[in-house]
């Protein structure tokens, strides 16, 4: 059996980070989440030597202090957190944003729905998508 999906997910909005972890929380056998309130924390604690990393970050962008491009730009220029794949989720639609977080090296784009069903069914769809796309060695595979 394959060990369940672990998430990152970096949001300042404790109300979307909740929502989140109750809708992650119906697949418990798939995957485990991890939540940071902001980009200095998810920072902070990925690069902790103890921290297993993530399979993927979830990453918001409208957040104060860094906002999610200078987390991603932070991650994308740290040697051990490079290669973990990034998904913007966000509630932006705005084609700037696409195309900057797209140059800053972000794996995938998702503009959160404010639809309940909606969203989970973007979660289910992002999960199935995860859980065969990863490699099952990462990231132990990756050199500390």
């Amino acid at each position: 059996m394959t060990r369940p999906l672990r998430l990152l997910l970096i949001d300042d909005s404790l109300v979307d980070r909740q929502l989140a972890e109750e809708v992650f929380a119906e697949y418990g056998g798939l995957c485990t989440v991890t939540t940071c309130a902001s980009g200095a924390a998810a920072l902070e604690h990925l690069g902790e030597a103890r921290t297993t990393l993530p399979d993927v970050i979830l990453l918001d962008i409208n957040m104060p202090g860094m906002n999610g491009f200078e987390v991603l730009a932070a991650l994308k220029a740290h040697p051990r957190l490079a290669q973990i794949p990034v998904v913007m989720l966000t509630t932006s639609s705005h084609e700037s944003d696409v195309t900057r977080a797209y140059t800053l090296h972000a794996s995938s784009y998702l503009v959160k729905s404010v639809n309940f069903r909606d969203f989970v069914t973007q979660i289910e769809s992002f999960l199935e998508f995860w859980r065969t796309a990863r490699l099952t060695t990462w990231p132990e595979m990756i050199a500390r």
